[in-house]
């Protein structure tokens, strides 16, 4: 294909004939499903209680198909906790950081949380090892005799980690993967995560206010032999009379659950499997990340914030906008949800000034492309003035 580049803006400033016909973009929560409409849920289990037999099954449920999905191995456990993928991660901070040293890594504004946490609140003097938005550091140099934390795709920075292969599978400590922006859109290696949380809201595209903790064998061993030296509040107990809290990771909530947010998990779940389960939701993040480059190298103007083809996201596309402040950036979001083409595309508030294209696979391929002509209009209007 031969790159057209507009260098012309006032070429550009017509307005498109055509919307995507779903015009959401946010990088979370995340466009609904295909298909997706509140009278699709199930409804039996709302006002019952989350213990009841049938509350238990339909947690169970959720769990097990996304073991399913994930096509997750018997030995991690999977949990439903409360305060979405930031509290999943906190919790997993905090029941296990403290018995070894602590390396935290960060390249993106969710990853200088953990930094803050890891450094203020529980005061372990980690190893901070940092690199710029759009980059990462150089992973070979990571100690793994240390605990490490680390974003597997940097929502705000549109950046990832190519692969597992920087792991070692003889590691001394354990690996920590804030995985919310990358379950369901990566091929991830299991054997090479021992704590790996998420939440609905990005890739499935489900409701917020709930986090998925998944632990491997080498995370349970630590929750069992070691006890932190600071008070655990009781949404952060994973532990009972020195054993593992088995019933949390079979439906068994620490606190109780929206059960509403339960069955909308569920029905992007089974949407998910009937497309071939992980390996198909991966395919539409593939194919919308692909769009999106299209129109990246098609314009001049717009640039990648994640230079290095191999360690940029999949999911949320951060990109740069020639000649672009905070000031612009916020005008060009405004016009384009003011004509419904385009939701929340707006870079991160704590990112360099730019725009965030969420490609997960909630996102039809056909919107992604349908979006060009409105970027290109958004720009050549801001631009004029």
């Amino acid at each position: 294909m031969t790159d057209t580049i507009v260098t012309d803006v006032t070429a550009t400033s017509a307005k498109p004939a055509t919307r995507p016909a779903r015009p959401h973009f946010s990088s979370g929560p995340c466009a609904k499903p295909p298909g997706w409409s509140p009278e699709k849920l199930a409804t039996e289990v709302l006002g019952r209680s989350h213990r009841s037999k049938l509350g238990k099954s339909r947690i169970a449920y959720c769990i097990d198909l996304m073991r399913e999905m994930l096509q997750l191995p018997d030995t991690h456990r999977i949990g439903i906790v409360p305060g979405s993928d930031t509290g999943a991660f906190e919790m997993a901070m905090w029941t296990m950081l403290g018995a070894r040293g602590v390396t935290t890594l960060a390249w993106e504004s969710f990853g200088e949380g953990w930094v803050t946490d890891a450094v203020k609140q529980l005061k372990l003097d980690p190893t901070v090892v940092r690199a710029d938005y759009g980059q990462l550091p150089d992973l070979a140099a990571i100690d793994w005799s240390t605990d490490v934390l680390f974003t597997w795709n940097g929502t705000t920075s549109g950046v990832r980690v190519p692969n597992g292969d920087w792991i070692p599978d003889d590691r001394e400590g354990l690996s920590f993967a804030d995985a919310t922006s990358a379950v369901f859109a990566y091929d991830l290696p299991w054997d090479k995560i021992d704590v790996a949380t998420f939440s609905w809201q990005k890739v499935l595209g489900g409701e917020g206010g709930h986090g998925v903790l998944i632990l491997g064998p080498r995370a349970v061993e630590r929750l069992t032999d070691y006890t932190p030296v600071w008070p655990l509040p009781k949404v952060f107990r994973l532990v009972s009379k020195g054993a593992l809290a088995e019933g949390v990771f079979k439906g068994e909530t620490i606190n109780t659950p929206s059960m509403l947010a339960v069955e909308d998990a569920i029905f992007a779940l089974e949407w998910a499997k009937g497309l071939g389960g992980a390996a198909g939701l991966i395919a539409r993040s593939d194919a919308n990340a692909a769009a999106l480059d299209r129109i990246v190298a098609e314009r001049d103007w717009l640039g990648h914030l994640a230079a290095d083809e191999a360690s940029r996201s999949k999911t949320s596309v951060c990109l740069t906008v020639e000649g672009a402040d905070e000031a612009f950036i916020k005008k060009f979001a405004a016009l384009l949800e003011a004509e419904g083409a385009a939701y929340d595309v707006a870079g991160y508030r704590d990112a360099p000034a730019g725009l965030r294209i969420w490609c997960g696979a909630t996102v039809d391929t056909a919107d992604i492309e349908a979006l060009g002509p409105w970027l290109d209009w958004a720009y050549a209007t801001v631009k004029a003035g």
